[in-house]
């Protein structure tokens, strides 16, 4: 897969022709409408036809599999395809290996060094039993190159039949799903939540199911029902009761808590909190996870930072989601979701305190549309990348992109004069991001949130790793 950045005059015609490849191809792996209409400074994902292929209308995966000489149970089961009949227009398929015919006089040796492999792995993908003998017109198996596998977790803001239909569509992307959000009252009984659908959905893909607790209440998270929770070790009892009432009932395998805004006194009171759910939930295979708040040192200050004790949760739970976006917010100025520099900032000080195979770190599906010059008081637009892109398009911008932050931006003036300043995500920083969670050697990536269409994503993470699933 190659990833191209739109210049002045370049056609998709132009592109397919460079790389080899099929405008229908690139057009569908882009999600484009209309494969007339580019923007410069845009990014284009293009896949590799000899490896690589994104599904059409009325493709079905046994007549892929037969294209490309793959045995149907081994593709589908390379991709994390459950169900090969579930598939979906645009969704990219990576080829466990590709066929090379023997020529005349053409050996083992050659064949490894031009695909850059080696003569043992040609010999044990073939079950060859002698590698001086092969003969031309001789179909060999040649193995990908092997990528690192690695888990993936959602944030599922739609838990209706919409959402549904999100997690169908990337669930075999995914490793583990988690619906937004359960919460409680002061009491330590808890709300209830209609995510049926989402949750037959991650069944259907073979994705674990986590629960996620917050104290989000009335539109905004509560610290004083934190208190009251931490505070009281009765509260706490019913509390747990009733969350392992609902993991039971519904299949849950574990509970992410994402408590936010918690007073600085409670934070040894959250540890020791985190300390007797999970004595409660491990003895029944049952994972605890938590999300934290984007810290670079043990001693940032702060109400959504100082209760949130990285080395404590390091060593109690099973993994925790690093919430390493929202440096562009809403209420902010103008500025990337998540620039990689103030993100490996945040990773450089977790991986001290925190052991590597217990971070996801977090990463936004988003970006933002602010009006410029910005005033406090105002809010931006949330937008995705379609919608960024028609918005380039529709008042003529050329898109930048911020090699410090690693992050597409352009700016723009609409009808009515009010100048703008939009910030997202595309293949390019999505290839950032997984090259800094393998730099790091972290456990993986957590997203926030489904229901917002990056569709090149999940090209780029097929490119860049495997993903595994519990």
């Amino acid at each position: 897969m190659n990833i191209h950045v739109v210049r002045s005059g370049d056609t998709l015609w132009q592109i397919a022709r460079r790389y080899g490849s099929d405008i229908n191809q690139i057009a569908l792996a882009n999600g484009l409408e209309d494969e007339d209409v580019l923007v410069v400074g845009q990014a284009l994902v293009v896949p590799n036809p000899e490896t690589e292929y994104v599904i059409q209308p009325g493709d079905a995966l046994w007549e892929i599999a037969q294209r490309y000489n793959v045995p149907l149970n081994e593709l589908a089961a390379y991709n994390n395809i459950v169900n090969p009949s579930l598939i979906f227009v645009g969704d990219m398929l990576v080829m466990p290996y590709r066929i090379h015919t023997v020529s005349s006089g053409e050996t083992l040796w050659i064949i490894a060094n031009q695909y850059q492999t080696t003569v043992s792995e040609l010999v044990q993908s073939n079950a060859i039993s002698n590698p001086s003998l092969i003969q031309p017109g001789q179909k060999i198996r040649v193995p990908m190159a092997a990528k690192p596998f690695t888990e993936v977790n959602a944030y599922a803001t739609d838990v209706d039949e919409s959402g549904r239909g999100d997690v169908l569509d990337v669930g075999r992307h995914l490793t583990y799903l988690m619906p937004f959000t359960y919460t409680f009252r002061e009491d330590g009984t808890i709300t209830t939540l209609n995510e049926q659908p989402v949750l037959e959905a991650a069944y259907a893909t073979n994705t674990t199911p986590i629960l996620v607790m917050t104290n989000f209440v009335n539109q905004d998270f509560d610290s004083d029902l934190m208190a009251t929770l931490l505070r009281n070790p009765d509260i706490q009892e019913t509390f747990i009761n009733n969350l392992l009432n609902i993991m039971r009932q519904k299949g849950y395998v574990g509970v992410n808590f994402d408590f936010e805004y918690v007073y600085p006194e409670d934070r040894e009171n959250y540890n020791n909190f985190l300390r007797r759910v999970v004595n409660r939930l491990r003895p029944e295979g049952l994972l605890t996870t938590t999300a934290l708040a984007p810290k670079d040192s043990g001693e940032q200050t702060g109400l959504l930072y100082e209760a949130h004790d990285y080395p404590a949760h390091g060593e109690i739970v099973d993994f925790v989601v690093l919430m390493t976006y929202e440096w562009g917010w809403a209420g902010g100025e103008p500025w990337a979701i998540a620039p990689i520099d103030e993100v490996r900032e945040v990773l450089d000080y977790a991986v001290q305190v925190i052991p590597r195979n217990k971070i996801l770190m977090g990463i936004p599906l988003y970006g933002r549309d602010w009006d410029i010059p910005w005033e406090q008081g105002t809010f931006a637009e949330t937008v995705s990348l379609d919608e960024a892109l028609d918005l380039a398009n529709r008042y003529g911008a050329n898109i930048q992109y911020h090699t410090q932050h690693q992050s597409p931006y352009f700016q723009y003036t609409d009808e009515t004069g009010q100048r703008h300043e939009v910030w997202f995500e595309d293949a390019r920083s999505m290839r950032a991001k997984y090259k800094t969670i393998k730099d790091y050697g972290l456990r993986g990536a957590s997203y926030w949130a489904l229901g917002i269409p990056l569709k090149q994503n999940w090209l780029v993470l097929q490119n860049e790793f495997r993903i595994r699933k519990i």
